[in-house]
């Protein structure tokens, strides 16, 4: 684990492979995704700051929830909430959605729906920093999971169609895994990638993955594990 300072009120715990986004208002702090091997993780943000927690979920992939049993509450994309019960949590759930605004005191977050990955994955904008938290979506030099029955290749491309409009409002980009920061133009090389794969234009290999046998296509800027059909 290490623990990295953005500014006065901005962390980053990097979690073997994955990220936690520690982000502070005036009022509260917002804790984006858990990780997968940490322990003791609200212990580990309390002594970063004595403000009241909130959790926040970019979607419920294993390796972004592994420390949401120490939160009482979590919030998460509508369309994610089937996937995150699952994962047999009891906590209180609140649903976000697309352009829902929370507030941490002089600090606003927005709700981003990047829906394709999981049927639920949303990011969060940091108007002010003007800069996008985008979960698993966008990556560079990293592994995008498009296998298995929860994830949407068109709807992946659908997503990123829509946040290719508004490319310019983003100054940086932090994904949940490989290189960070990302400019904005990371968007549009994932979505050329994402296409290249529907028109068939991008070569593959076969792979394993979890018992199942998956194609990995090697695109501009990422490997994509997708179905083997």
């Amino acid at each position: 684990m290490e623990i990295i300072r953005k500014d006065e009120s901005t962390w980053i715990i990097e979690d073997t492979g994955v990220r936690v986004f520690i982000l502070k208002g005036k009022e509260k702090t917002a804790v984006i995704d858990t990780g997968m091997n940490l322990k003791d993780l609200k212990d580990i943000v309390s002594g970063l700051t004595d403000q009241p927690l909130i959790l926040l979920n970019t979607h419920a992939d294993r390796d972004h929830i592994g420390c949401n049993d120490e939160f009482d509450e979590v919030s998460i994309g509508i369309h994610e909430l089937q996937h995150y019960q699952k994962n047999g949590f009891s906590q209180k759930i609140t649903a976000l959605y697309e352009n829902d605004e929370i507030d941490l005191g002089e600090r606003k977050l927005i709700v981003v729906d990047l829906s394709g990955h999981t049927p639920g994955s949303i990011g969060f904008y940091d108007p002010d920093r003007k800069i996008l938290i985008s979960g698993d979506p966008i990556q560079k030099d990293g592994r995008v999971y498009m296998f298995g029955e929860q994830r949407s290749l068109t709807g992946y491309i659908a997503s990123l169609e829509r946040l290719q409009k508004r490319k310019d409002d983003f100054k940086e980009i932090w994904p949940s895994h490989a290189l960070l920061p990302l400019d904005s133009g990371s968007i549009g090389k994932c979505l050329e990638d994402a296409k290249d794969i529907c028109r068939g234009a991008l070569d593959y290999e076969r792979t394993e993955m979890h018992g199942m046998t998956v194609r990995a296509y090697k695109g501009k800027e990422n490997i994509y594990l997708c179905d083997d059909r």
